[in-house]
């Protein structure tokens, strides 16, 4: 038996190497690597220290010595890739956001509970130490009855109109690239909004290139998001309670340093989240978990709340405009 589940990786572009290069650092098992040109899974593997290459994906699902498969594709071939894997008998890890929509986020769910196998969303975010103590402190009391939430994602990416940022046919913009950060951590501390608000600005590809959005909760609470490819904030979070408020430094959806301050703007604590490598390896910590205890719901981040999350952005993609080919 091997320690840890044999990883499979399928498709070999950045996202996946970062992946791959905190799992090694932190005595993970990467078994193979699947690419739709031999060359490429070749070249990904070597690089890696990877095993075993596949010139295809249905090799990479179909191979005996895999037990989970990390999703890696471009948004729209997610759910695609993740019935693949789900129809060969694999667990997987499907980075965010999970599908390109709720339909196909629900099909993909369903058809992990039927096989009885583990379908986790990579929002890697929710699994870092950092995030886990912002929910201590709002649990413990310390700002009170927690109200707003103020948080941005913004980055200058490339104008280049086939950049995948810009091009819609892979998913492209602002929302489902940047902006499932701000919204899945509104959904993690506020829950299912009553009312969502959306604007959006937008390049020549037809990618949104800015989303602002305010969701209403009940109990005066509000959460405010802006998400951005074409300018570079602060890239911060503050959380605003009753009696006090919580500060995440830059970069926040990743690990950085939490402040906490009263109600008199004194700081009563600083937790230093740093952790060894990008901090990639907790949701696949989290998805071995499950598989080990034979769960297939993590309480950090829930299917329901998964489907949830991709409805929220259906709800904002509506109120924009904005559609991807061949929905």
């Amino acid at each position: 038996m091997t320690t840890h589940l044999r990883w499979g990786i399928l498709a070999a572009g950045g996202i996946a190497a970062a992946f791959v290069s905190d799992l090694n650092d932190n005595g993970f098992t990467v078994q193979a690597v699947g690419s739709r040109s031999l060359e490429k899974a070749r070249e990904f593997a070597d690089r890696l220290g990877i095993p075993t290459a596949h010139g295809s994906y249905e090799n990479l699902v179909n191979d005996p010595e895999v037990d989970i498969v990390y999703i890696a594709t471009p948004h729209p071939m997610h759910a695609e890739a993740a019935k693949l894997a789900l129809e060969a008998g694999k667990h997987v890890l499907i980075e965010k956001p999970f599908t390109l929509n709720a339909a196909e986020a629900r099909e993909v769910m369903d058809l992990a509970e039927a096989r009885g196998l583990v379908a986790l969303e990579a929002m890697w975010t929710r699994f870092l130490p950092h995030m886990a103590r912002v929910r201590e402190i709002i649990a413990s009391g310390a700002i009170g009855e927690v109200r707003t939430l103020m948080v941005d994602h913004t980055q200058d990416l490339p104008d280049d109109p086939e950049h995948r940022i810009n091009n819609l046919a892979l998913g492209g913009g602002s929302l489902l690239d940047l902006g499932i950060y701000p919204v899945s951590f509104a959904w993690d501390l506020f829950g299912e909004p009553l009312t969502i608000q959306s604007h959006a600005t937008f390049k020549e590809t037809g990618a949104d290139a800015t989303i602002a959005t305010i969701f209403g909760y009940d109990g005066a609470r509000v959460a405010t998001t802006i998400s951005a490819s074409d300018t570079k904030g602060p890239n911060r979070a503050t959380i605003l309670g009753t009696e006090g408020r919580i500060e995440i430094d830059a970069v926040w959806y990743s690990p950085t340093l939490v402040h906490v301050y009263n109600s008199e703007g004194a700081e009563i604590e600083t937790f230093d989240g740093a952790v060894p490598s990008r901090g990639m390896q907790f949701q696949a910590a989290e998805a071995e978990r499950l598989v080990a205890a034979g769960e297939l719901d993590s309480p950090l981040l829930p299917r329901a709340e998964t489907i949830a999350i991709m409805t929220t952005l259906d709800t904002i993609r509506t109120q924009i405009d904005l559609k991807y080919p061949g929905e």
